[in-house]
């Protein structure tokens, strides 16, 4: 075997955690300490990029809610160009990239290019809820967990939500700040509107800000702590443990 055939060109898609930069794991670190360019996204905190070496190309691609963004189309052209003019890429991407975070579209995007992929998870936003006394989890009170997005791609709230509400699971909603009416409405005409429920946004970064109340609230609940997006929305008794006979 030729031992002197180049290596094929690498992209290594990885998780930045929810915020505070001590929570990328190890192997993040150490990808992040070897990188040779860096396509990095709105939710990735850029104290990260401190990790890299001097050399290390480094390419915002963000996509800023309901404004300005890196059409998907640009991004996976960045990956194919650097991939092979640098033999490797890291997509670091805020959270987990495979929850709501696209990143196996860009993974199938890399390998049909001829590109070695790698996966390197991360902390999501809802593992951060712990910061706040919320597990997501508890032994009699909540047996699961409904992840759901609170903005399909066509824009409406998935329909996952009214089947989330029959259970006794906690949900979980991602990028569901500009659908809190419709969330809200939804519970109350299912006759589910004294459930409690908080929102966390910025969870785990030096400007977190969360509120607790009840599912029907949230619209008035955000508006009194002036919570906006990135925002994850908790629904489900685990937020009240820490009342007095929680």
């Amino acid at each position: 075997m030729n031992s002197n055939l180049p290596s094929p060109p690498e992209l290594y898609v990885l998780g930045a955690g929810p915020g505070d930069p001590e929570l990328i794991t190890v192997k993040g670190y150490k990808i992040l300490q070897q990188a040779k360019a860096v396509l990095y996204d709105n939710l990735a905190n850029r104290e990260l990029l401190n990790l890299t070496p001097p050399d290390c190309a480094q390419i915002y691609v963000g996509k800023q809610p309901y404004g300005k963004y890196t059409p998907q189309e640009e991004i996976h052209s960045l990956i194919k160009h650097f991939a092979f003019s640098k033999g490797s890429v890291v997509r670091l991407k805020g959270g987990d990239p495979f929850i709501f975070g696209r990143g196996f579209e860009e993974i199938i995007y890399a390998r049909e290019q001829g590109i070695k992929t790698y996966f390197i998870p991360g902390i999501t936003s809802m593992q951060a809820s712990g910061l706040e006394d919320i597990p997501l989890t508890h032994r009699a009170i909540s047996e699961g967990i409904w992840v759901v997005t609170g903005t399909k791609k066509d824009g409406t709230l998935s329909g996952d939500l009214r089947l989330a509400m029959q259970s006794n699971a906690t949900v979980v909603i991602y990028m569901g700040m500009k659908q809190l009416a419709s969330i809200a409405a939804t519970y109350v005409d299912a006759g589910h509107g004294e459930i409690p429920a908080a929102i966390i946004q910025h969870a785990s970064t030096p400007h977190q800000k969360s509120v607790k109340g009840l599912v029907r609230d949230l619209v008035t609940m955000a508006d009194s702590k002036q919570l906006t997006y990135p925002a994850i929305i908790i629904i489900g008794a685990v937020v009240d443990l820490c009342k007095p006979g929680g």
